[in-house]
């Protein structure tokens, strides 16, 4: 009886899992062993059992998929194939996958394309399977990842591995005085699977929950509160509670927010800054900024240095804002790529977003 080729899938989304699992358990000669949503979960189901081939995303919470390929060739070799959407021919990502030591590097099928596999889609990826582990030159003896060299496998583990880039948008809502129904108008226009969203709202502590919870009633996307630590995550947006700041930070390739006191900014907690300013660092051009009605001017600076790195911005315009403040104060600093009637802006989020 021959030998099935094992392959390990490592990827954060579950449904990018199950459908890599379906297509390769289709095949009689190759068994998926198990599935990781990340690198350290990974490396458990390493000690236990050594894969032929290991199918690896690069866009994944706690470790970035290049930070554990340059872990698994620092130890023992195994045969990888990165697979992710990162990795369009030529770019930086896949040059220095190729450069820590990946077999091959290939661009993950849509979202659509997995969902909807048809029969080409299907022998493509077990082609590749085959390919690879086949005429890979490794020695597939068999060793433990923490036997070998365990002080050096564990020094690799405690780096964060900054990303060379992520394809992951961001969509960061500032608004006051009228927010609470433009948040409302924009939010139950977007579609389910919508990028990420964080707001801060001008409210008082007792009614952001409300405020959310209302709106997870009329959207398709899930709205909520933000819970310090909360990730961010696709059709879901966040609200800053009230007299907390909320910020997006990173790890790995994997945003998520924090909710701290702090100081007051611009005489507001939540700060709409804040939140703006801590998106210029972490989120980068993968932002768009939106700047809605409100009194005084909380935001505009934000909204400049969002810009300024790169990320698409959008203000409210003076017909459809209850409080032409902040907006106006982005417009008088030429933060705004475009200042859009309410009723326009989600179709400008949608298009500037990648949905």
């Amino acid at each position: 009886m021959v030998k099935k080729i094992s392959v390990l899938i490592v990827d954060d989304s579950a449904l990018v899992r199950k459908l890599l699992t379906d297509i390769f358990s289709s095949d009689p000669e190759i068994e998926v062993i198990g599935t990781a949503s990340d690198p350290y979960l990974a490396a458990q189901k390493i000690k236990t059992q050594i894969p032929d081939v290991i199918t690896l995303d690069v866009e994944m919470p706690r470790m970035d998929g290049l930070t554990f390929l340059k872990a698994i060739m620092a130890q023992k070799p195994i045969p990888v194939i990165i697979l992710s959407s990162l990795t369009e021919k030529g770019s930086l990502t896949a040059l220095k996958a190729l450069e820590l030591g990946a077999l091959d590097v290939v661009q993950k099928p849509t979202m659509t394309a997995l969902r909807n596999v048809d029969d080409h889609l299907r022998n493509y990826l077990i082609d590749l399977i085959k390919t690879n582990v086949n005429t890979a030159a490794f020695n597939k003896r068999e060793y433990s990842f923490q036997k070998e060299h365990p002080k050096k496998f564990a020094g690799i583990l405690k780096q964060t591995g900054s990303m060379i880039k992520t394809t992951e948008k961001v969509v960061v809502i500032g608004a006051s005085t009228g927010g609470t129904e433009a948040i409302k108008e924009i939010l139950t226009r977007l579609p389910y699977d919508s990028p990420a969203i964080v707001i801060v709202q001008h409210m008082p502590e007792a009614y952001t929950k409300a405020f959310a919870e209302r709106l997870n009633q009329l959207c398709e996307i899930n709205v909520r509160e933000a819970r310090d630590g909360d990730s961010l995550t696709r059709g879901q947006a966040l609200i800053a509670p009230g007299n907390y700041h909320t910020s997006i930070c990173r790890s790995g390739a994997k945003y998520f927010v924090q909710v701290k006191m702090g100081e007051r900014v611009n005489r507001h907690r939540p700060s709409v800054d804040v939140l703006f300013n801590s998106a210029v660092k972490f989120v980068g051009k993968n932002c768009v900024g939106v700047l809605l009605t409100g009194m005084g001017k909380d935001g505009a600076i934000g909204l400049l240095s969002l810009k300024d790195v790169g990320a698409f911005t959008i203000a409210q315009d003076q017909a459809t804002s209850v409080v032409f403040g902040m907006p106006k104060e982005a417009i008088k600093l030429s933060a705004a790529h475009v200042v859009e009637s309410l009723d326009n802006i989600p179709n400008v989020i949608i298009a500037n977003s990648g949905n």
